[in-house]
């Protein structure tokens, strides 16, 4: 259990070295949590993709709750949820399993989603006793469905500007709901609604819990969607809704707090909750290739094809390293906070709120690297690709959404980036210390020490640091030159939260790579060393970009050219031979017939 005095806090990566001994690795998962996952494999193999089609017409209205209900009796819903509410009581990172499991359920994952975080998170860390007991054996089980109304037709990622009401009764019972939330997942069979509102000129909202059978509630039709069109997104009208005063969510005012904390938790649990479809579309990808004949061979064996495969496994062994490090330091963060005698639910929120960051990274890695690993599928298909007959077509419209909710990509990115730099400011992370001693680094004569190459990952490792000394000089510079104005310089903080993200990233894979040569040896970890040198081979040259258009864009004369000079001096990869490491990687692939990482 690691101490709060010696573990690594949220953003911190920038300014620490990690060892690799430090982080958690997918590899290390237990047998139960691999029986966990195995049960709901199975559950996606024999309920839901042999009823993908009719799920995805939504043709039977009883179809996907008769799963969702199946998925309870599973204990599927309750994962997260103590055993004395119903549910299995597991630990944070295997929840991150089972998300990353459910990703292959196409549109479900939606619906599991966005009742099991969402819908049913709020209640178990900011509920009462009594909402506990009342409320949480149902969710877990599945016996009723859970959903979050939050967004609102004027009120996206502004959501504390959100103008649904909530008035009491002159006796002081009830509180009566009137407005209009919109895009609510689940909410065509929801018996359970988070509904956040402003009493009275109350400047941030207040969350309660609200059921479907207190009346005063009607829906538009099914949203008509571009992908995930199994899952239920409806509009939903609230008219003077009748809520018990005992079913406000924590306490007047603390909506918006609610709001953010949990979207916290939802951002990292969808960073993983892409691995499933990744991992599903990279080995029909392989699948597809070796089926598929031209000029009398299978496509897999010309090396564009080769190429497009292990680029795919890259990155998302890449993303795998980085949601489970993310994952496993949130839930050593809860266990230490709980250790000093921090309340659970106070302990796993203040966890979270600690690793938001690392959350808003895994987010937007994540669903971009499915976008990416979904359009490549699409290319290795070729015409069949586009064809609504094969499964490309489903995999490619599913994945659009990703990079929307939970928060846009670009206000993810801009978080982060402000978070760190808050963080800074509060002297919670040290960054200035260190940005300074890089500044001063820029004015002296570049050292040369020598480095061990024949010790695994010393020239990378050396690389990685020097990446760090990237952001630190630009995000450094930029904060000091544009000071209060920073955050409205959203396309600078854009750039900033790129260098975060890739080196956040590159460092992951290295550390998961080198940590499985420790136990296995380098010969048997030598496809995950080429995927780790190969990620931060390309992330080298990403950053390099990124930074170099925030400097220009703040910085002029003398000081420009100061800061380029120090980006090229920092961003110097180490050339290696990327076609014939894909190639060994996709070869590996093909002979296993599927993504074995």
């Amino acid at each position: 259990m690691a101490t709060l005095s010696k573990s690594i806090q949220g953003g911190e990566f920038l300014i620490r070295d990690t060892e690799a001994q430090a982080i958690f690795i997918p590899e290390e998962f237990t047998e139960e949590q691999r029986m966990m996952a195995q049960a709901c494999q199975d559950f996606i193999d024999t309920e839901i993709h042999p009823n993908i089609e009719e799920i995805d017409s939504m043709k039977n209205p009883e179809l996907v709750p008769s799963l969702f209900k199946k998925a309870g009796e599973l204990g599927l819903l309750g994962i997260s949820v103590p055993e004395q509410y119903g549910g299995l009581g597991m630990s944070f990172n295997t929840s991150m399993l089972i998300a990353d499991i459910i990703g292959g359920a196409g549109s479900f994952s939606t619906t599991y989603g966005a009742h099991t975080g969402i819908g049913t998170l709020p209640i178990l860390y900011y509920g009462t006793e009594e909402q506990k007991q009342k409320y949480l054996p149902k969710l877990a089980t599945g016996e009723w469905a859970a959903c979050y109304c939050l967004t609102e037709p004027d009120a996206g990622s502004d959501a504390n500007s959100g103008k649904t009401k909530a008035t009491l009764t002159p006796d002081g019972k009830h509180y009566l709901i009137n407005g209009q939330k919109m895009w609510i997942s689940n909410a065509g069979f929801a018996d359970l609604f988070i509904v956040f509102a402003k009493i009275g000129d109350d400047k941030n909202l207040t969350a309660f819990i609200v059921e479907k059978t207190f009346g005063g509630i009607t829906m538009n039709e099914e949203e008509k969607k571009m992908g995930i069109k199994g899952s239920s997104t409806r509009q939903v009208f609230f008219n003077d809704c009748p809520v018990p005063v005992e079913n406000m969510l924590s306490e007047r005012g603390n909506g918006f707090k609610i709001a953010v904390n949990i979207l916290n938790i939802g951002r990292v649990k969808l960073g993983a909750g892409v691995l499933g479809g990744v991992r599903g579309v990279t080995s029909l990808s392989i699948k597809y290739s070796t089926e598929r004949k031209q000029f009398g061979v299978s496509i897999n064996t010309f090396g564009a094809i080769k190429s497009k495969l292990a680029e795919m496994a890259t990155r998302i062994f890449a993303t795998e390293s980085l949601c489970y490090r993310a994952g496993q330091d949130i839930e050593d963060r809860m266990g230490a906070l709980a250790a000093e005698g921090l309340p659970d639910a106070e302990a796993k929120l203040k966890a979270l709120e600690q690793f938001a960051i690392e959350a808003a990274i895994a987010k937007v890695h994540a669903s971009e690297v499915l976008d990416y690993v979904v359009d490549q599928g699409v290319q290795i298909y070729g015409g069949m690709g586009y064809s609504a007959d094969a499964p490309m077509e489903r995999a490619y419209r599913d994945a659009r959404i990703s990079r929307i909710y939970e928060g846009t990509n670009e206000i993810n990115r801009m978080l982060m980036v402000g978070m760190v730099l808050k963080r800074a400011m509060k002297g919670e992370i040290n960054l200035f210390e260190p940005a300074m001693a890089v500044a001063s680094e820029l004015t002296s004569v570049p050292s040369f020490e020598s480095i061990d190459a024949s010790e695994l990952f010393a020239v990378e490792k050396d690389i990685l640091k020097k990446l760090k000394k990237v952001f630190l000089m630009v995000g450094g510079k930029a904060a000091m030159s544009l000071q209060d104005r920073i955050e409205d310089e959203q396309e600078i903080m854009m750039n900033l939260a790129d260098v975060m993200i890739e080196i956040y990233a590159a460092e992951s894979a290295i550390l998961r790579a080198e940590k499985i040569a420790m136990q296995n040896g380098e010969e048997s970890a030598k496809n995950q060393i080429a995927m780790a040198k190969i990620y931060l081979y390309e992330a080298v040259d990403k950053i390099e970009a990124a930074a170099k258009e925030a400097i220009v864009s703040f910085a002029k004369g003398d000081e420009q050219k100061v800061l380029l000079m120090g980006l090229k001096r920092f961003t110097k990869p180490d050339f290696i031979n990327v076609k014939e490491l894909r190639r060994q990687i996709a070869d590996y692939m093909i002979a296993q017939g599927k993504y074995p990482f």
